[in-house]
């Protein structure tokens, strides 16, 4: 007997998240192109066990795939991803060329192909290193059944379907101290495997522009008050800012460490903690100066019934995403955390290099009349 019935009417984004799964549990994905396939492997938890397994299949045909942010660091001038061939695929090199700060590039790098790409948009999907170890297969091979296989072109259509599918999936009064009028809507989708939160504070009427904020999750600054960041600051300032002024409607949004990755986002903190500015410290690792989208952002406030919005950010992206999304910004609006010694020289870096609406002087003033 074969079982056929199918429970999923989207096996494209199904086979993406099992994909996704399997990425993050350090085992091997196969990604079917239009005219290739190939076998993927994240070489975040890379042994030698592993390295021997997929020289056995590579035949010295193996190649690494880094980010152009990664090239930088490594010393080259790049713009776009490329890759370097593994005629041995060895643990210590990978790790030099994808990972550690004396790293330098020591052979030619060739142009990405489609697969190639796919595999690296597929580490990030699964917020791990992006670098992928990448074995082209031969035609007609025999592929284990038990590996995972996903198609290209579904990797690289997840997040708009993500996004197009997102949805609520429950809602109920939550009062905040400050604010006792409060409703926690969550959506499921958006950024994958992950749910979304709206808090509506107070009754804003949606028929008006509505004051709203943007913020993405911080488990360091948000729960623990980390003084690395301004993060918790603006949280709570952004609460207590729309319970006073006739309510508002805060996104959190699950893109912890500008859309990283927790681990990630430590793995920078390590760097910062050696003298590298947040955008130094996520370059070495691969990360463009900012991975996340705010698209379905948009989309969950006009799920919400909003059109018109009063922005609460120092930054220009998000202005700049939900007005491309069909939103109308009526306003933006700063929203500032205290300065501490530890986090004086973040707030410096993201108005100097990502050109946040940051008046860190006049900031610090202030902090000391206080």
């Amino acid at each position: 007997m074969r079982l056929t019935l199918s429970l999923s009417d989207t096996p494209a984004t199904t086979s993406v998240e099992r994909a996704i799964m399997e990425f993050r549990s350090a085992r091997p994905v196969v990604i079917d192109g239009s005219e290739a396939s190939a076998l993927a492997v994240g070489v975040e938890d890379l042994d030698e066990a592993l390295c021997a397994a997929i020289e056995a299949v590579a035949g010295g045909r193996a190649h690494l795939v880094l980010p152009a942010a990664r090239l930088r660091r490594l010393g080259l001038e790049r713009e776009v991803p490329g890759r370097v061939a593994l005629p041995v695929v060895e643990r210590g090199r990978v790790e030099a060329l994808a990972l550690r700060v004396d790293g330098r590039i020591d052979a030619p790098v060739r142009p990405t192909d489609e697969l190639d790409g796919e595999a690296l948009e597929l580490a990030r999907l699964s917020l791990v290193l992006p670098a992928v170890i990448v074995v082209p297969l031969a035609r007609g091979i025999e592929i284990d059944p038990s590996l995972v296989r996903v198609s290209g072109e579904a990797v690289r259509d997840y997040r708009r379907a993500m996004a197009a599918d997102l949805r609520i999936v429950s809602r109920a009064p939550v009062p905040l101290e400050g604010a006792p009028a409060s409703e926690f809507v969550v959506f499921r989708g958006g950024e994958g495997l992950r749910d979304q939160v709206a808090i509506i504070v107070g009754k804003p009427d949606v028929a008006k522009p509505v004051t709203v904020r943007l913020h993405s999750a911080c488990l360091t600054g948000d729960l623990f008050g980390s003084l690395k960041c301004d993060c918790g600051d603006q949280l709570r300032e952004t609460v207590r800012f729309m319970a006073s002024h006739e309510g508002g409607i805060l996104l959190y949004l699950d893109q912890e460490g500008r859309g990283n990755g927790l681990a990630n986002k430590i793995r920078a903190y390590k760097l910062q903690s050696q003298g590298y500015d947040t955008y130094d410290a996520d370059e070495m690792l691969g990360f463009e100066a900012d991975q996340r989208r705010f698209d379905f952002a948009a989309v969950m406030l006009k799920e919400l019934g909003v059109g018109k919005v009063r922005l609460m950010t120092n930054n220009p992206e998000k202005i700049g995403a939900l007005a491309q999304a069909g939103l109308e910004v009526i306003s933006d609006h700063r929203v500032l955390g205290r300065p501490t010694a530890e986090n004086v020289s973040y707030l410096a870096a993201k108005r100097d290099r990502a050109g946040h609406y940051i008046d860190l002087d006049g900031m610090l003033a202030c902090s000391q009349k206080d």
